[in-house]
């Protein structure tokens, strides 16, 4: 998945509209996507899920608030 991909699931994310950036994103198993699916499953409050996911990118489940994981992985994302 590119990262202009990535960056419109988290656009969408950003702007509410969680549905749009899952099916987005739901089918990607890179390791930036895994993270997005993870952030989106935090933002739905389905933390099983977000681990999962996470885990796939070889990642923890963050401790930190939504806003600044967004922050962070649209700079991963390489949109900044």
């Amino acid at each position: 998945m590119s990262n202009t991909k990535h960056v419109e699931a988290l656009d969408l994310a950003k702007a509410g509209q969680w549905d749009e950036a899952h099916r987005k994103i739901q089918t990607q198993s890179d390791c930036m996507s895994c993270l997005i699916h993870g952030y989106l499953h935090r933002v739905e409050g389905d933390l099983g899920n977000a681990r999962y996911w996470y885990g796939r990118a070889d990642a923890e489940l963050p401790d930190n608030t939504l806003t600044e994981e967004w922050d962070r992985l649209y700079r991963l994302a390489g949109a900044e």
